[in-house]
């Protein structure tokens, strides 16, 4: 069967254009039957092509981009399965994004002729996929401190790659945010301050932070985080923390709760900017509710 291949020339900042001619070349030296798909304009593009390309069967779908591209295909993967409960795919990720964690989380290479070659091979494995009301997503989503954090890096121009995700950070934390927020979950609630709730499929996100550092994407379950820090210097020197998978996390603070669950509800009483996959999907929310659907994406794997 013919592959479609779908490209956003924007991923960072226009290097997945760029890099277009070595993926093209590398796929051809694979022997991968193609047909290309670009992207032309952001909000919507790729989900409309990976809808389209669903209907039509194509098979696999390719994509070229990074984590927000990909969690823009799997929406229109989704969109266009009329049978709901069925398994989504083969995807086949190529990393021409700023920090590629999906492909971080799944230890897929992040180099080009590397990652053809993991496609090319044809091994595949089922990979959990998350949903925030009605969108999904694949690694991350969050709401209050980590989409402000998107919503400062969208603004830059000057600075490019991990460094101006870093320095967007530094620049929430001297806004220091925070939201009243009543939180339940199968097998809990709380009630309180937060400073942020992130919810993960994989432990890595922003290319640096371990948001959701015990978070496993073949288990079935959410897991997030809500997060208080009543201070810019609280919060400054918990930043470290969130760069550390193991012994010394952050989510060893007081006031740090690390959870595993099959579905979230979140309320808030004043709205926050949300994202999935790096991707804001909205600029002022107050209802959100988090599931799981486990071993949905049929996805190319080593």
């Amino acid at each position: 069967m013919t592959a479609k291949v779908i490209l956003n020339p924007y991923s960072n900042r226009w290097q997945a254009k760029t890099n277009w001619p070595l993926v093209d070349t590398e796929l051809k030296r694979a022997g991968i039957q193609f047909e290309l798909s670009v992207s032309e304009r952001p909000g919507g593009h790729v989900t409309e092509l990976a809808a389209e390309a669903t209907s039509r069967g194509f098979s696999p779908i390719l994509v070229a981009g990074g984590d927000g591209t990909i969690g823009e295909v799997v929406n229109g993967m989704a969109q266009a399965s009329r049978d709901k409960k069925k398994q989504l795919g083969p995807l086949g990720i190529i990393p021409l994004g700023t920090a590629n964690d999906l492909a971080h989380n799944l230890k897929l290479p992040l180099d080009i002729p590397s990652a053809v070659t993991v496609i090319a091979a044809g091994n595949t494995s089922n990979l959990d996929v998350c949903q925030v009301n009605d969108r999904l997503f694949v690694n991350n989503a969050a709401i209050g401190l980590e989409p402000t954090v998107t919503v400062i890096q969208q603004e830059m121009t000057k600075v490019k790659g991990i460094l101006r995700y870093l320095l967007a950070t530094l620049c929430a934390i001297n806004r220091n945010p925070k939201w009243q927020a009543r939180l339940e979950w199968d097998g809990g609630k709380y009630e309180g301050p937060i400073s942020l709730v992130t919810v993960g499929n994989g432990a890595v996100t922003g290319g640096l932070f371990y948001m959701t550092p015990h978070a496993d994407p073949f288990d079935g379950k959410l897991t997030f985080v809500h997060a208080y820090r009543k201070t810019r210097w609280e919060m400054l020197k918990t930043l470290p923390r969130t760069m550390k998978p193991a012994t010394g996390s952050y989510v060893e603070l007081p006031g740090v709760h690390e959870i595993h669950a099959r579905w979230l509800k979140v309320h808030l009483e004043t709205p926050t900017p949300a994202h999935s996959d790096g991707e804001l999907f909205n600029l002022a929310i107050k209802d959100l509710e988090y599931t799981i659907h486990p071993g949905k994406l049929l996805y190319f794997s080593k």
